[in-house]
């Protein structure tokens, strides 16, 4: 059965992430840390799909990622090669399973500036197989490396891959979804929960107020201040508020085509807002944001009409225009009247 406490976390943080790119509004990292949660959340349904199927979970989650992604890259790619901003080469390749950063030049640079999260998000179920085993075993030790990780990095200033530095800002939140998976966040308790919490945000905004980055306090640009706020937000949300949630049109609809509209929001705010420059509208205060608001998400609404179908079909579910329809209900013809008997006297 769905948890549609869970469907409505994820609708949420991806309409968050949406609007964030569009305004960039500082605020809503802090209200909404939407990125953690999202791994959060993948944590979670990864722990329990290792627990059904396996290893082959790994398999299944693969499948359900990368069709969507060779849409916006086969695109992006054939755009590439056709205006010269880049050659054949092998880099190109990486499109096909991004386990590192994948070439993007020219106006795509930009345009797929996001695509980071696939990357991050595929070593997460790479490993997990290995790492819910461990967590289990140590469950204390295996959620805090990844935040003495990152700890270690921004004390001591040193350069990791973007891969390593993923892993460690974001693999907290993928290993608390685990600790919900499990059941461990509810047997702390709430009053344990938000000591916890309590005891992550405290020193999660002292070093955010202390280090602010190039955007003010944007958590994007503070990445152990964000890794702690995220943690005690992911606390909070998934340990001790359970709301009962009913199933909407809305929410399924958002939650069948989260991975496409996180793909396809940020070349549709771009190519909105280079436009509009061009044009010599207004693209920032509140006229600005709102006329971009509005063409943005009637544009992100017709590309996911146009190409969201891929994820019905990755997930093994029938193709359909608008997810979320409720299915025929067939109509069983009526039973045929009985002939009468006829009379025997």
């Amino acid at each position: 059965m769905r948890n549609r406490y869970l469907d409505m976390l994820r609708a949420v943080a991806t309409v968050r992430v949406v609007v964030y790119h569009l305004t960039g509004w500082t605020t809503l990292t802090v209200v909404l840390p939407a990125m953690s949660v999202m791994f959060a959340l993948a944590g979670s349904l990864m722990a329990a799909s290792l627990d059904r199927f396996g290893v082959w979970a790994v398999e299944r989650r693969i499948r359900r990622l990368l069709p969507s992604l060779w849409v916006i890259a086969l695109i992006a790619i054939a755009t590439m090669l056709a205006t010269g901003t880049s050659s054949v080469n092998p880099m190109l390749l990486l499109w096909g399973f991004p386990l590192d950063t994948p070439e993007a030049t020219g106006w795509w640079m930009q345009g797929l500036s996001h695509t980071w999260y696939l990357r991050d998000f595929l070593w997460m179920v790479l490993l997990s197989p290995l790492a819910l085993p461990l967590y289990r075993r140590f469950p204390v030790a295996t959620v805090l490396t990844p935040f003495l990780a990152l700890l270690a990095i921004t004390l001591t200033g040193v350069t990791v891959p973007p891969v390593a530095h993923g892993l460690a800002l974001y693999g907290g939140a993928w290993l608390l979804g685990f600790a919900h998976h499990d059941g461990h966040l509810e047997r702390l308790g709430r009053k344990r929960l938000l000591a916890i919490a309590a005891g992550l945000a405290v020193p999660a905004a002292v070093w955010v107020l202390t280090h602010p980055g190039p955007r003010g306090y944007d958590l994007n640009d503070i990445p152990l201040g964000n890794a702690l706020w995220s943690a005690a937000f992911i606390l909070v949300a998934l340990g001790c508020v359970r709301p009962v949630v009913r199933g909407h049109r809305v929410l399924t609809l958002l939650n069948a085509r989260a991975l496409t509209i996180y793909l396809w929001h940020v070349p549709v705010i771009v190519a909105v807002t280079q436009w509009g420059e061009r044009h010599g509208l207004p693209v920032q205060g509140w006229v600005g944001i709102g006329w971009r608001t509005a063409v943005v998400f009637l544009l992100l609404g017709v590309v996911t009409a146009a190409v969201g179908w891929v994820e019905d079909l990755a997930a093994g579910r029938r193709a359909t225009l608008l997810a979320g329809r409720p299915a025929p209900v067939p109509v069983s013809p009526a039973p045929a009247t009985p002939e009468p008997v006829p009379s025997l006297r």
